[in-house]
């Protein structure tokens, strides 16, 4: 795989533009199960795992929070986050490992929150936070091979195959 390099984050709209197909896996995946497992960083800097749902709305990936809890209050102090699919019921994951790692916007804007409650109809009151994305993984296997597929802003997918 390339080096990393430091690029701005994307929203999922921009995510979708550039690779359209990769995208759609990734959220097909995401759609599969209602809970996912965010990482955030407490005060500290150690790890924070929680459950929380995912919503793809308005071209974005919508992180939604009960108000005050605490992974809302790991990303209004730092906004770096992972969020990794549900992996199911078994060890078979078919449709493969996903994660996207980013950076969590906090929305306030009164439409656009008036416009996710007209929609979504979420408990209130919550905390919505936008995705703005860094890295996009899948892995997965096609046969005897482990298939590793990996997106940042700016750069094309790269495709890795193991044996």
């Amino acid at each position: 795989m390339a080096p990393m390099t430091s690029s701005s984050p994307v929203s999922w709209d921009g995510f979708a533009t550039a690779e359209p197909d990769f995208a759609d896996t990734v959220q097909r995946r995401f759609r599969l199960y209602k809970h996912h497992v965010l990482a955030t960083l407490r005060k500290d800097g150690s790890p924070r795992v929680t459950g929380l749902e995912a919503d793809f709305r308005f071209g974005d990936m919508l992180l939604g929070m009960m108000p005050d809890s605490l992974k809302a209050l790991d990303l209004r102090r730092d906004a770096r986050f992972a969020l990794h699919a549900n992996p199911g019921p078994d060890a078979e994951m078919n449709d493969g490992d996903v994660r996207v790692s980013g950076r969590a916007v906090e929305i306030t804007d009164p439409e656009v929150i008036a416009r996710f409650i007209e929609e979504a109809t979420p408990p209130e009151p919550f905390h919505l936070f936008r995705a703005e994305l860094t890295e996009v993984v899948r892995i997965g296997l096609d046969g005897d091979f482990l298939v590793i597929q990996s997106w940042r802003p700016g750069q094309p997918l790269l495709t890795a195959r193991r044996k």
